[in-house]
């Protein structure tokens, strides 16, 4: 009122009204973000000083402890324990006189600080421009996404010295001010990690020709200290293991994601393996580096910093797991012209960097060679393949806006309807659907598996208690059929079958392919249909928490006959767990009908013709009849199943509103304007 009695402009006191609420509001998002980021901190620290000693700092105490490689009168090299420099062994060396304990808690907490260090000068080193809510929000999701990663949370349960050689190289290229201290910081850090070397090339065709003289003339005097005090270390380390080759684990672990460790991995070995090594790594140092420059003239100084390391990850000899940190820097790159592509290549980053290999590809054999080698196909994807955008390019910061269907209120006006949930007309990337569907599914496996699946005796008596309270209540309800359905079944030899082939092969199958079908079809309904089975899997998962239950067919003494599976023996302690592969005691509610109720539903929402409506129908009747046949399931398992599916389809009513057809008029499709689409971009 007061701006308004002023100025005599009403309008400039409701923009400034707008604008305080907007603040407010980022204000509180970066304060949540930086809990977040913190909670992570607190998490990491108290797993590595909760493990029990000699599981923690396993390679620092293989270093500095009372028994470590630094304290011996012979080589560091004797053992191969020793994988860094003898620059480096020369710097750890005064830490052997600190006390074990201390040196363990100021180890950890000062590289606790480096990782802060690293994401706060990532932050600042984001490509311009960049919007005040990004320059904001930046440093708290980087600080956490760094703590989230496999290489930081490995650095900090090993005490490795990984994240020092990169902090070096940012702040060189960021931080310092003048080309010689620049150089001085990186010479270090190659001094530290020879591969960070390839960082002189590019500061030399970027122009910053003192530092890239620098760089080399620090290393050179480092690695000259380090073999002046430590000679026959050093001749060991650069002439016997050809800088470090061959030192640590044996080179074709999994744990080493380089190119000469794939080619170990793939079979083969001496001189063709070698000469291949080479032949590849300099055409992957070559065409790296040159984008590197490129990206670097652009003005991306970060995605060329990133991008030379990925080289670096490629070409070196051994790259263990908290050396990988590189590949993570790489989601600063922009990927796509559509505004619905922007989050591909960030989300596989982040999927790639925080989750074991296992997680993001199932385990089939003919993929193994994907699953053992996914940090390195990163690595060499961000050098060498992904089309990063130009800063110049039209689309960098405005992409082709993202087409919504029009708004649909809500039946009862006190739904919670959420804007950013606004349906999408336009089909979703189907790369990243498919990352979001197999990281989303190994979370249901592992959660099914830990969901009082072990072979314990406390789980399974529990479970078979919950089941004596289904039976009781089944029976008061006059629904305990499923021990008459299961012995008549057995006794017909071609229903058995046919039950336990309808149980075994439909449960998978029916939904991705009505998923699929969407997909192409109907994207619109895809993302609704989509949307309710994510959120009716993630009500089952935490009723498979709380309530584990034994099925018919794992209740000692009932007589129930397992046609799946065959006769199993009670008397063994992990009866019922087949293998540990899944949680047998998830049976409440059950997936396998609520999965296919959810298919029977939409099909009969979404099919045009009424054969198909009555066809889709009858999935669910006739799962319910195998998982209730083959002793699987109880009778109420299937309400439950139901009753997850239902709130599924609640939730998604609640946060997005009502169905809207894919089929909407041209006129009716709301397009993101450009301000929108450049707030929504990733920066």
């Amino acid at each position: 009122m007061a701006n308004v009695e002023h100025s005599g402009r009403p309008g400039d006191a409701f923009a400034a009204g707008a604008a305080g609420t907007a603040k407010a509001r980022l204000g509180v998002v970066r304060a949540a973000l930086w809990v977040i980021a913190a909670v992570l901190a607190v998490r990491q620290v108290t797993v590595v000083l909760s493990t029990p000693k000699g599981e923690r700092l396993t390679d620092l105490e293989t270093w500095v402890g009372p028994g470590g490689v630094l304290h011996v009168n012979g080589s560091l090299y004797d053992s191969t324990r020793f994988t860094g420099t003898p620059f480096g062994g020369l710097v750890l060396k005064p830490l052997t006189r600190a006390a074990e304990q201390a040196l363990g808690w100021g180890w950890t907490f000062g590289t606790l600080l480096l990782v802060v260090a690293l994401g706060l000068v990532a932050a600042r080193a984001l490509p311009q421009p960049v919007s005040r809510r990004t320059a904001l929000l930046a440093a708290p999701v980087a600080i956490s996404l760094l703590m989230l990663s496999l290489p930081v949370r490995n650095t900090l349960y090993l005490g490795q010295t990984s994240i020092i050689p990169v902090l070096l190289v940012l702040l060189g290229c960021f931080a310092v001010r003048g080309e010689r201290t620049s150089g001085l910081l990186i010479g270090v850090a190659a001094a530290l990690q020879p591969t960070v070397l390839l960082f002189a090339p590019l500061l030399w065709f970027t122009g910053r020709r003192r530092a890239a003289l620098s760089t080399g003339v620090t290393f050179a005097a480092c690695t000259a200290l380090a073999w002046a005090a430590m000679p026959h270390d050093s001749h060991t380390y650069w002439v016997h293991h050809l800088a470090g080759v061959g030192l640590g684990r044996p080179a074709d672990d999994l744990a080493n994601q380089s190119l000469h460790g794939a080619l170990l991995r793939f079979g083969l070995t001496g001189p063709l393996e070698i000469a291949l090594f080479l032949l590849v790594g300099a055409a992957v140092a070559v065409l790296g580096l040159r984008r590197a420059v490129r990206y670097a003239r652009d003005g991306q100084l970060l995605l060329a910093v990133a991008l030379t390391g990925c080289v670096a990850i490629a070409v070196s000899p051994t790259t263990w797991q908290h050396q990988l940190l590189w590949v993570l820097l790489a989601l600063v790159g922009r990927v796509g012209k559509r505004a619905s592509d922007r989050y591909v290549w960030p989300v596989a980053v982040v999927l790639v960097m925080t989750l074991p290999a296992k997680m993001m590809l199932p385990n089939m054999p003919v993929l193994h060679p994907l699953r053992d080698n996914v940090v390195l196909l990163a690595a060499l994807t961000a050098a060498c393949a992904v089309p990063f955008l130009s800063r110049t390019s039209p689309h960098y910061q405005v992409p082709i806006p993202t087409q919504y269907a029009p708004p649909v209120e809500a039946r009862w006006k006190h739904v919670p309807l959420l804007p950013f949930l606004r349906r999408v007309l336009s089909r979703p990337n189907l790369l990243l659907e498919l990352l979001l569907i197999r990281v989303g599914y190994s979370a249901y496996q592992q959660v099914r598996l830990e969901a009082h699946g072990g072979s314990n005796e406390a789980a399974r008596a529990t479970a078979e208690q919950h089941g004596e309270q289904i039976l009781a209540i089944e029976k008061f309800l006059f629904m305990d059929i499923e021990h008459w359905v299961n012995h008549t079944v057995v006794n017909v030899d071609w229903l058995r079958v046919f039950f336990d082939f309808y149980y075994t092969s439909f449960h998978f199958v029916v939904p991705l392919s009505v998923l699929g079908i969407l997909y192409v079809r109907r994207p619109a309904e895809y993302r609704w249909a989509r949307s309710a089975l994510g959120f009716a899997t993630i009500l089952a998962l935490l009723g498979f928490w709380l309530y584990p239950l034994a099925p018919p067919r794992l209740m000692p003494g009932l007589g129930y006959i397992d046609t799946v599976h065959g006769v199993q023996d009670f008397s063994q302690p992990d009866y019922g767990t087949l293998t540990a592969l899944t949680n047998q005691y998830a049976a409440m509610p059950s997936l396998h009908f609520g999965w296919s109720l959810w298919c029977g539903l939409v099909i009969a929402i979404l099919a045009p013709k009424l054969w198909m409506k009555g066809l889709g129908l009858l999935h669910p009747l006739f799962t319910v009849s195998a998982i209730v046949a083959t002793a699987n399931h109880w009778v109420l398992d299937a309400a439950g199943g139901a009753a997850v599916v239902g709130a599924g389809f609640a939730l998604t009513y609640l946060l997005q509103g009502p169905r809207v057809s894919s089929r909407a008029k041209p006129a009716e499709i709301s397009i993101a304007e450009p301000d929108q689409a450049k707030d929504r971009t990733p920066s």
